[in-house]
């Protein structure tokens, strides 16, 4: 099983390497402070659960709408390189803020200007990896980026673990050093990806026209479709955060919960991805549903912080099967030049489902306990999946 496997990493381009490792640095940058900042706002600044919900969903659907715009004016464009360049760049300077916020409207802020960066990058490299990556290796190259990212994102709260420990547990100090990953990252970006020629239309229109909307087609909207029902089946990660909080697990070692999490997910993701090449793509979303409700009963029975790991790392399963399989089914179903206004649209409809599961997520949170937050969210997993089953 080696050999294969070797010589599929091989094929696959050094372009799509470089994103992955992209990704990687401005997710360590992202997670120290994401990793942190629910503690950070419940604990300093006195923040509800509610007010945690608010913020997490209001700056991830930020981060989804904005997509569609930065998708279809790369589209527009011809050109991704160039927005993925500023959306990292805008990302990397937020940074600083959170670590001089004193409120919690600050703090969303911060957030939701942090969150526009990652709009502004996140659909043109979502296309850049498409672009580059051959057909057959679609799968496995966004699985790939997908697991560096993810490294990142279990590297980020275990750099953050350490330097609570031994700065005791000073906050804004470790907000501080997360901006050096993030301008590691568009420097990298910058002098390291080289952007594929793409074929120029004889007339260049702006991609957002009903004729468009319509060349993308039935298909394309199914994924958009399903991609929304299992962003309100699954909430911000914050929660998981505050169960373990819940636990009595010391506050310099919470971030860990977000380390096992990305953990599980990079060793999936890139399995996943490949196995997504040659399998029914909707067998490996019903199996993705399954784990999520799994991750959501154990959750909701007990926080104990082993039964809270367990939970978490189901959670981190789910991740790792579905998240590189809706963007690959994105790539198989819109057009080429397309592309960015597909992963566009994709991602508004799915930031708007965020955000509603995620302040949903926090008024049940505060008005009803945690267990039943979760135990709500694997209501609407089952859902969702008997949805699934029965379209055909």
């Amino acid at each position: 099983m080696a050999t294969p496997d070797k010589s599929t990493l091989q094929q696959i381009p050094v372009g799509i390497w470089v994103l992955g490792f992209v990704s990687m640095l401005m997710d360590i940058s992202s997670e120290m402070i994401h990793s942190l900042l629910p503690l950070f706002m419940v604990t300093t600044l006195g923040a509800s659960a509610f007010a945690v919900g608010l913020v997490e969903g209001l700056a991830e659907s930020t981060a989804l709408i904005v997509k569609i715009f930065s998708g279809a004016f790369s589209d527009y464009l011809g050109k991704r390189k160039g927005l993925a360049v500023f959306g990292y760049a805008m990302g990397a300077l937020t940074k600083p803020l959170f670590a001089v916020a004193s409120t919690t409207g600050m703090v969303l802020t911060a957030r939701l200007l942090d969150r526009v960066g990652k709009g502004i990058r996140g659909a043109p490299r979502d296309a850049l990896v498409a672009d580059i990556a051959p057909s057959n290796l679609r799968g496995a190259s966004f699985g790939l980026r997908q697991s560096l990212d993810t490294v990142g994102a279990f590297l980020g709260p275990l750099l953050a673990v350490g330097l609570m420990l031994l700065w005791t547990n000073d906050f804004r100090a470790v907000f501080w050093v997360a901006v050096i990953p993030g301008l590691m990252a568009v420097a990298l970006l910058f002098f390291g990806v080289r952007e594929p020629e793409q074929r120029q239309a004889t007339k260049r229109t702006y991609p957002i026209r009903c004729e468009n909307l319509k060349r993308l087609g039935g298909p394309y909207w199914w994924v958009v479709s399903i991609g929304a029902v299992f962003t309100l089946a699954r909430f911000s990660e914050a929660f998981l955060v505050l169960r373990a909080q819940q636990g009595g697990v010391p506050v310099a070692l919470v971030p860990l919960v977000m380390v096992a999490m990305n953990l599980v997910y990079a060793l999936s993701a890139y399995p996943f991805g490949k196995l997504s090449d040659r399998m029914n793509h909707r067998t490996l979303l019903a199996l993705g549903l399954i784990v999520l409700i799994a991750a959501d009963l154990v959750l909701a029975t007990n926080d104990h912080w082993s039964v809270v790991l367990a939970g978490v790392a189901l959670w981190g399963i789910h991740m790792g099967i579905t998240q590189g399989l809706l963007a690959t089914m994105v790539a198989d179903t819109a057009p080429a030049d397309l592309r960015g206004t597909a992963y566009g649209f994709f991602n508004l409809v799915s930031g708007l489902a965020m955000l509603l599961a995620s302040v949903l997520a926090g008024l049940l949170w505060d008005r009803l306990g945690a267990s039943f937050t979760f135990y709500a969210g694997a209501a609407f997993c089952i859902i969702s999946l008997l949805g699934l089953v029965w379209h055909r």
